[in-house]
């Protein structure tokens, strides 16, 4: 039987036994090489590589002195795939590179990694391992961006926040120029996406018209809507604690789009937005929420939550500090925000405002289920407080609460980072369970963990957001109201609101 070598410039020669298996255990790595640099004379002796994404084929490849050559069927034999493959694997993880985050427009930050080795850009199969190694920490669920313009680098952005749509028109950019300038190094002009130990590719090329575009899988838009809307509304830990608006600047944002909503009423969402923050911010300085301008805060986001969604009749907004601004007459025309919805109630039940619950329980729920950034456990936690705020017998409440719970697992979330889900969002749905269940031990203790969870999450962050459990302090005063104990000395939980000693009167909406 004879062999061939395969070297990087293709040119082939018996070399049957020239390296021990010794000598080719230590030298192999991992590589990845264009699809059209494989002629069909080299694909005849490499069988085993495989096209691993468009563009990408994935081979074995000897790292000597003077010299790179690609591992024939012949060497993957006498060694054995399997020895074969941990070898190179262990081998390209040590290739040493130089890891920088740069930043690039719109505040995207993109991790360059770069080195002389031939196989740098390889480490990209493995990106998981590679992040880990250069970093410390692990990629998260919905994976990374990642573009191998040449074979001495790859650069690569995580899927954390709705920074992904800029970073991936960013990398598009740079690898098709980095690519164009890298001559005989060059790689792949393709942006991919790394999800879950596979690379797809996320560009499309017309060799015809030589045109170049990006066109996502659905499941990667859902991913970046999802991101999308949570990182607009504030709800993500990932933005830094120097973005962050101070409740004076919230308060006076508040003020100035609460008189225009007569002659745009679409910028209620906005307002709401900003109000939110607001109330949230304020308790950054007063945690227990023993001021009169942190309840004029939460009083107003609750009137901006109802009007948006229900409409409202004209009242005055306080903002704190002697700040009162008028709110128009604004007609019903809820938006399909699902989260924004469950904001809106969650203050009305913190507020412990009747009146713009049943309201806001009326709201439809096909409406809601027309937000495509809201994953299908969020629509049927809707359902679910829809369901027992209306008064609906407790079996179908109860079967509402099961459908939420089964659709929160992992394999059914398309849309919103699991870490966010595990630590945020999933928590009001576990209070609830305990509270319809009048289980006081197992409320206390889910409560304790959603409190530290939320504490986890954001890590000391000065977000707004960072400053309240939102959906756990609404849960926590259902359960006050319930004659469930709550102990309210308990961080992210504002007691004069849990113990309803703050709640002053909300103008009628």
């Amino acid at each position: 039987m004879s062999a061939q070598h395969v070297n990087e410039s293709g040119r082939q020669g018996p070399v049957e036994g020239e390296e021990s298996i010794e000598e080719l255990l230590r030298g192999a790595h991992a590589r990845l090489l264009p699809v059209e640099s494989i002629t069909s004379e080299m694909a005849a002796a490499l069988t085993y590589a495989r096209v691993v994404a468009e563009g990408l084929v994935f081979v074995y490849a000897l790292d000597r002195p003077t010299s790179v050559r690609v591992l024939t069927d012949w060497d993957v034999e006498r060694v054995g795939i399997e020895t074969l493959g941990r070898a190179a694997f262990a081998n390209l993880m040590r290739v040493p590179v130089t890891h920088e985050v740069v930043p690039a427009e719109g505040g995207v930050l993109l991790h360059s990694v770069y080195g002389d080795s031939h196989f740098v850009s390889s480490q990209a199969l493995h990106l998981s391992e590679a992040v880990r190694h250069l970093t410390g920490a692990s990629l998260p669920d919905d994976g990374a961006l990642v573009v191998m313009p040449s074979r001495h680098h790859f650069v690569y952005h995580p899927i954390v926040d709705g920074s992904v749509v800029d970073g991936l028109n960013s990398l598009a950019a740079y690898a098709l120029g980095a690519y164009e300038d890298s001559g005989k190094g060059a790689l792949s002009p393709r942006v991919y996406w790394w999800h879950r130990g596979g690379l797809v590719s996320l560009s499309e090329i017309d060799a015809a018209t030589r045109t170049f575009s990006i066109d996502p899988p659905e499941q990667l838009l859902d991913v970046m809507r999802g991101l999308l809307r949570l990182d607009r509304s504030g709800r993500l830990a990932s933005r830094t604690a120097s973005q962050t608006p101070r409740a004076p600047e919230l308060a006076h944002t508040t003020a100035e789009l609460i008189p225009g909503l007569a002659q745009d009423p679409a910028g209620l969402g906005s307002a709401f937005g900003a109000a939110v923050a607001l109330a949230h911010a304020r308790c950054a300085d007063d945690p227990r929420a023993a001021g009169i301008d942190t309840w004029d805060a939460w009083a107003t986001a609750v009137q901006l939550g109802a009007a948006w969604f229900t409409g409202a009749r004209p009242q005055e907004c306080h903002l704190g500090e002697g700040l009162v601004v008028p709110l128009p007459a604004l007609r019903a025309e809820p938006p399909a925000d699902a989260r924004a919805w469950l904001d809106a109630l969650y203050l009305a039940v913190v507020c412990r405002q009747r009146d713009r619950i049943e309201r806001l329980c009326q709201v439809p729920i096909e409406r809601l289920r027309e937000d495509d950034s809201a994953d299908e456990y969020v629509l049927h936690w809707i359902d679910t407080l829809q369901s027992f705020f209306s008064g609906a017998p407790m079996d179908d409440t109860v079967r509402r609460l099961l459908a939420t719970m089964q659709a929160s697992v992992p394999d059914q979330v398309r849309r919103a980072p699991m870490d966010y889900v595990n630590q945020i969002d999933y928590h009001p749905v576990a209070l609830f369970h305990r509270i319809i269940a009048a289980d006081h031990a197992a409320f206390a203790e889910a409560l304790t963990e959603a409190l530290k969870n939320h504490a986890d999450y954001w890590g000391g962050s000065a977000a707004p957001r960072a400053q309240v459990a939102l959906g756990p302090l609404a849960m926590a005063s259902l359960a006050h109201d319930h004659d469930i104990p709550v102990d309210p000395a308990q961080p992210h939980l504002p007691t004069y609101l849990l113990n309803r000693e703050r709640l002053e009167d909300i103008p009628v909406g």
